[in-house]
């Protein structure tokens, strides 16, 4: 069993495990792995064994499906059973959770797969546990709060269930430039496991003309802002005295535009403003992400 604590629960947050099987690298399941469980519990104790809002159960057998319940008081509630499961063993998954109100998505691989209504506050879920013959690499927990708009934030929430991967080097146009609480939201996987090198996140005019550029160094293990009217003479400034990137990390990243500066926030923790007074905001053309980052999306 693996477990790990949900400060502040779940609800308005998405959550992304990525696993790996036991003796079988570098695939997710064994293939004698009969099923596992992820378990969106309120409290951690053993003995009485936690409310489990979210019970999400895949069975791989002649015919694979997903099983979803509620424990409530120590007794299971009428199980909803989910056919079809797009998983098979010994395959690579990923699994999404997006949390609503009193509901939850999921999509396996990129894919809308089911949507389950807990019968149980999701206000009251602290935890996730993760059981069976499954190894967790990476387990993300994201606020999508962080986006001011709900418009937005159901944006950002259907490209996830539906999208993949976007190809780096990555450029994201922005034909209308850039104002004052214009937001740009990124979010992605730090990668490869082990020795990532960079990533940079560059806002340009022009490819010859980058008024502002984002440099993730994991050799100094620096996270840098440089930025100048003649980009020649600019230098890099650190954004954070704590390096706050890890390889097999996900992460998500905010850029809030201000008259003459910007703000940053990574993971919905505020890194800081930065004050960059001769960058004109709506001369801005394009976003440009390069380096060794996997890309989900991109939003402004």
């Amino acid at each position: 069993m693996q477990g790990s604590g949900l400060p502040g629960g779940v609800q308005g947050s998405w959550l992304a495990p990525r696993g790996q099987g036991s003796g079988c690298p570098p695939l997710p399941l064994c293939a004698l792995s009969p099923r596992f469980q992820v378990d969106f519990q309120c409290g951690c104790s053993l003995m009485p064994r936690p409310d489990i809002a979210v019970h999400f159960n895949p069975r791989f057998r002649s015919r694979p499906h997903v099983i979803c319940n509620t424990l409530q008081n120590g007794r299971w509630l009428e199980e909803t059973k989910f056919p079809h499961l797009p998983l098979k063993r010994g395959e690579a998954f990923q699994l999404l959770f997006l949390f609503g109100q009193d509901e939850v998505q999921v999509s396996v691989n990129g894919q809308h797969f089911l949507q389950y209504r807990s019968r149980l506050p999701l206000a009251r879920v602290d935890t996730v546990g993760v059981f069976g013959d499954i190894m967790v690499k990476s387990l993300a927990f994201l606020r999508s709060n962080v986006i001011p708009s709900v418009g937005q934030t159901n944006r950002v929430m259907g490209h996830l269930l539906q999208g993949g991967e976007l190809a780096v080097p990555y450029c994201h146009p922005l034909p209308h430039g850039l104002a004052s609480r214009d937001t740009i939201t990124v979010r992605g996987l730090v990668c490869p496991l082990n020795l990532p090198c960079r990533f940079s996140l560059s806002l340009r005019e022009d490819p010859s003309h980058v008024p502002l550029r984002l440099n993730t160094c994991f050799r100094t293990r620096a996270l840098t802002w440089s930025s100048f009217p003649d980009e020649a003479l600019s230098h890099a400034e650190k954004v954070a005295a704590c390096f706050p990137f890890h390889p097999q990390r996900f992460f998500e990243l905010l850029l809030v535009c201000e008259e003459g500066s910007f703000k940053l926030a990574l993971n919905g923790i505020p890194l800081g403003q930065f004050d960059t007074p001769w960058v004109s905001w709506d001369r801005i053309a394009e976003l440009w992400i390069e380096g060794d980052v996997t890309l989900y999306s991109v939003f402004s």
